[in-house]
């Protein structure tokens, strides 16, 4: 079988399913499915992830034609944390797989590209790269220190990994920039920390979690810092500021004075009571001269759907060549495939070695 559409046809038949019922099961059109199997449209990277968990196929295989032992992708996630039970989850994992595996894909498409330099390893030299109010722009500081950013709202919660060569955050774009912020900052801590499989089966993962959680916390409010300022005096006005510059929540500034066992004053303590949006509504000193809605703005910001211009750039050239079909890109933009207007020549038909070139 030399083509994708011919393994997903021999595995959809293993099963006993129709073209129809896959289609269904995946979210795709009947007829695009039919398409797609006789090599007249191309599956999309997250459709192909999506028909190798309905099969239950293994996804490289569908690629490629060669078997691997274990597709799932090695990834970072980051957990939620239940104070009253000390214990930690990823409720939605399963359901997020199927992102990564179509995050994982839309690299493997991209065809040949460069790797991430080596990361920092220290907090302190990462504060350093990444320059003063690095918070404010922390997108852009981290793709200059080579990681990636993704931002889907579809994903339940943040995950890091590597794939071919290049280091990756995907996020969820809630539209939470404090809770995006504290998402970056903990999935570069596994990334910074080289963990590069924390899941919830995994036997150390409380471990590398309060690990991820410590650089987080060091990262956005380092403790020369915390231990600096005037916390005993300060006012909410100045808290406020203070959580607008570092992108922290009251609830994390709170925790983080309990761990330092610093003790502020009461007018703060009661403030760290609210929650961060209504600190920052009620006391933020505001943008200076800018007139818009700052606060408004930054959340608008974290609920944007992002995939690292290279990317998408990769893709498209690679579809004006003829190598790809446009699904995978229309996904990364969150449209329509027939509403990007792209030249798309009818594609070369490729063997299994130059599938597994394209795997690197």
């Amino acid at each position: 079988m030399d083509s994708i559409g011919a393994r997903v046809a021999a595995a959809m038949n293993e099963r006993g399913l129709t073209q129809k019922q896959l289609a269904q099961a995946v979210g795709i059109t009947t007829d695009g499915m039919s398409r797609a199997l006789n090599g007249k449209r191309g599956f999309a990277a997250v459709e192909l992830a999506a028909i190798s968990r309905t099969l239950d196929a293994d996804l490289d295989y569908l690629i490629t034609g060669e078997p691997t032992t274990d597709s799932r992708l090695p990834v970072a996630a980051r957990h939620r944390f239940d104070h009253e039970t000390r214990t930690r989850s990823v409720e939605r994992i399963a359901d997020d797989e199927q992102i990564l595996d179509g995050i994982r894909l839309a690299y493997v498409q991209a065809g040949e590209i460069a790797s991430s330099p080596a990361l920092p390893t220290t907090v302190a030299e990462v504060r350093e790269q990444l320059g003063k109010d690095f918070p404010r722009t922390f997108v852009a500081g981290l793709e200059a220190l080579g990681v990636d950013v993704i931002s889907l709202p579809e994903l339940s919660t943040a995950y890091a990994m590597t794939l071919n060569g290049r280091q990756v955050i995907a996020t969820n774009a809630s539209g939470n920039w404090f809770y995006e912020n504290w998402s970056l900052a903990h999935e570069l801590g596994h990334l910074t920390l080289k963990h590069e499989y924390v899941r919830p089966d995994s036997p150390d993962a409380g471990q590398r979690e309060a690990a991820a959680h410590a650089f987080a916390a060091e990262l956005l409010m380092p403790a020369s810092e915390m231990r600096g300022s005037a916390w005993e005096t300060m006012n909410p006005t100045e808290v406020a500021d203070y959580l607008w510059r570092n992108g922290v929540s009251t609830k994390s500034l709170r925790v983080r004075l309990e761990t330092l066992g610093i003790t502020p004053s009461p007018e703060v303590t009661a403030a760290l009571e609210f929650t961060t949006q209504k600190v920052l509504r009620r006391y933020w000193s505001g943008g200076g001269a800018y007139n818009g809605d700052a606060i408004s703005d930054r959340m608008e910001e974290a609920s944007q759907r992002r995939f690292p211009a290279w990317l998408r750039s990769a893709h498209l050239k690679r579809i004006e060549a003829g190598m790809l079909h446009k699904e995978t890109l229309a996904w990364m933009l969150g449209v329509a495939a027939d509403e990007l207007e792209i030249d798309e020549p009818a594609p070369p038909s490729l063997s299994d070695d130059e599938l597994m070139d394209l795997l690197g």
